[in-house]
């Protein structure tokens, strides 16, 4: 039934929802990619849809920018709606060197600097991790397409205008490929449910250089994650 936050009802949504952070590019994409797409949900403008993509049911929905919003939207799907997996897709800031404006970068786990996963876990760290049977049909559907792809750590961080000018440095240093703000919510949140999750990024930002895209060019340059997202998850598991 439906939840403060999300106004639809039991089986409107697919087993597997991808959700980029802004409901408007959820809605382009529905739109541009997915068969007989309907609206199930609008509350607040977080527009979610389903239709079919080669005939398998799959949803799209956004989920807002932070963790604390990723995660409201993730557990209501995961146990109100019986979502078994979601595909975070969207955008990142790169920190490694050698990644390149629209590269892809695959989230096998995320640090952050957020409290909400040790919330979860007593207290202590909890290791924010993809699961694999959502991650290796993601890499494989890229690489079979030929496209640039990483897998690595994430960064997901509480604040966009970080204080502390040293800290990409610091992430750098330890290997960390690029920097969002929803992952780590998102894998804590899964896990949490007994659920499957992801999150696939597409370079929007060059942090060494201070180059990056327009607000236009992120609306239209993401299509390529959206459809090899679409293909991966006709491997997923149900």
């Amino acid at each position: 039934m439906a939840t403060p936050h999300i106004d639809a009802q039991p089986g409107d949504f697919a087993s597997t929802v991808l959700m980029p952070g802004d409901p408007l590019r959820a809605k382009a994409l529905a739109e541009r990619f997915l068969e007989d797409a309907q609206q199930v949900t609008s509350v607040r403008n977080m527009l979610g849809f389903t239709g079919t993509f080669h005939g398998k049911p799959v949803s799209v929905m956004g989920s807002g920018m932070g963790i604390p919003s990723i995660s409201i939207y993730a557990e209501e799907l995961f146990t109100r709606f019986s979502v078994s997996n979601i595909v975070r897709i969207g955008s990142c800031g790169a920190i490694a060197s050698d990644l390149e404006m629209r590269d892809l970068v695959v989230g096998m786990g995320a640090c952050t600097d957020s409290g909400v996963n040790r919330a979860r876990f007593g207290g202590y760290d909890f290791a924010a991790m993809a699961d694999p049977e959502l991650l290796l049909p993601m890499v494989a559907t890229a690489e079979e397409a030929h496209q640039s792809v990483r897998v690595g750590n994430l960064f997901s961080m509480d604040l966009f205008y970080h204080p502390d000018p040293d800290i990409m440095a610091m992430a750098r240093r330890m290997g960390v490929l690029a920097v969002e703000m929803e992952a780590a919510g998102l894998y804590g949140c899964a896990a949490a449910c007994g659920k499957r999750a992801l999150a696939v990024c597409a370079v929007s930002d060059i942090l060494s250089s201070g180059v990056g895209l327009s607000s236009d060019d992120r609306e239209r340059g993401f299509h390529h994650l959206m459809e090899l997202a679409l293909q991966a998850s006709l491997k997923f598991p149900e």
